[in-house]
């Protein structure tokens, strides 16, 4: 048996793609996107039609109206593949914006809705800025679920599971990159492999005392460098992985155990704490990793808007 065969034993697979045309070969239960995710499919032949059917039917809308309808359209035709969720994420630019962002959920899910949607197959995905989890406490009192993304360690985790957030995407592969280039020499591949690895070992905390506490949040582990950080997360609530990590799982044999599970994480011992807002920009701050790696990844997402915006008015 493959390791993608054995892994859905244990995790819900979800797709980590914008190319619904590779998402038909997984058969994952959800799948997720982010602006580049999308901007990387939108540059592919074969999808440049969704992108001229937008600018034909919405000439006269504004650029942010006509990216909303594009990532409806991407999120649209990726259900027509998957039983589960699609997560759609608002506007990078919005990450420090409570009232925006909360408004672009709101159109993003009518969007969805006037397509016949409704609201338990969509994810609004935002940036786990405290203004971004603020944002999102509003929108589940409104039954709109979110995905809180951009999750680094266990108070931006812990902040959401207070807010009664959906779901969280902690991210594996960019800690372990923040990490291997902090420790230049000193890092060792062998070393830092597996239950060792800096982002294994962050998305394993958080999952473990999100459990032991009771909270429902779902931790969806997100952000793969190699097969061998995804196999070291099995148990874990769902994992969102590329294509290209996929096809390898397919095609790898081995045995793979649970190294994650509730019953596991109740038998540990962890003291409860509690994030506020002055609490939650402390550890922020204390937390170099963390904060330099959200701010990268909200910058990130900003510039492929920005050309995904391009495209859009191109």
């Amino acid at each position: 048996m493959n390791l993608l065969e054995q892994m859905k034993k244990h995790t819900f697979m979800v797709a980590d793609s914008g190319d619904f045309e590779r998402i038909h070969t997984y058969l994952p239960k959800d799948a997720t996107t982010n602006p580049t995710l999308i901007l990387r499919a939108a540059k592919l032949p074969a999808y440049q039609h969704l992108i001229d059917e937008i600018k034909s039917s919405y000439p006269d809308l504004s650029t942010a109206d006509k990216m909303d309808h594009l990532l409806v359209k991407f999120g649209m035709e990726i259900l027509k593949i998957i039983p589960g969720r699609v997560s759609t994420e608002i506007d990078a630019k919005l990450s420090f914006d409570i009232e925006d962002s909360v408004m672009r959920a709101r159109k993003i899910i009518d969007l969805y809705q006037k397509q016949g949607i409704g609201k338990d197959r969509v994810l609004i995905k935002i940036a786990a800025t405290w203004e971004g989890i603020q944002s999102a406490k509003i929108l589940e009192t409104e039954g709109i679920h979110c995905n809180l993304t951009l999750v680094f360690n266990l108070p931006q985790a812990l902040a959401c599971a207070e807010s009664k957030v959906t779901l969280i995407s902690p991210f594996v592969g960019r800690i372990t990159d923040w990490y291997k280039k902090s420790l230049g020499e000193k890092w060792d591949d062998a070393s830092m492999s597996g239950s060792n690895d800096p982002g294994v070992k962050s998305v394993t905390a958080i999952y473990n005392y999100l459990k032991h506490h009771d909270f429902k949040t779902e931790i969806m582990g997100a952000s793969f460098r190699n097969i061998d950080q995804i196999t070291a997360l099995a148990g874990c609530d769902l994992l969102t992985i590329s294509p290209e990590l996929l096809d390898q799982l397919q095609n790898t044999e081995g045995e793979i155990k649970p190294r994650l599970s509730f019953l596991s994480a109740k038998h540990m011992h962890f003291e409860k704490m509690s994030v506020d807002e002055k609490s939650f920009r402390q550890y922020m701050n204390d937390d170099p990793m963390a904060t330099e790696k959200l701010a990268e990844g909200i910058r990130n997402f900003k510039n492929d808007i920005d050309l995904l915006a391009q495209l859009l008015e191109g």
